[in-house]
């Protein structure tokens, strides 16, 4: 990750019932934080893939999201 970015993950899971679920995103500090958090929701899933993308901080001005603030509230 670079300076000034936080690092989002989309997964493409299976629950333990066997659903394919695609385009789950979260935020993590890297990809273990971001997969324990798809762990912590989606209890025995398998990660069937992971892409990072970055995402540029939006400071005072840009805008900000729910999943934004749960992520500054978690990382504590």
């Amino acid at each position: 990750m670079l300076a000034g970015t936080i690092g989002k993950y989309q997964f493409r899971i299976r629950t333990r019932t066997g659903v394919i679920v695609e385009h789950l995103s979260f935020h993590g500090r890297d990809e273990a934080d971001a997969r324990r958090k798809v762990e912590q929701i989606y209890n025995n899933c398998q990660v069937l893939e992971c892409q990072y993308q970055d995402v540029p901080m939006n400071g005072r001005l840009g805008t900000v999201n729910y999943e934004d603030v749960m992520d500054l509230i978690i990382a504590r």
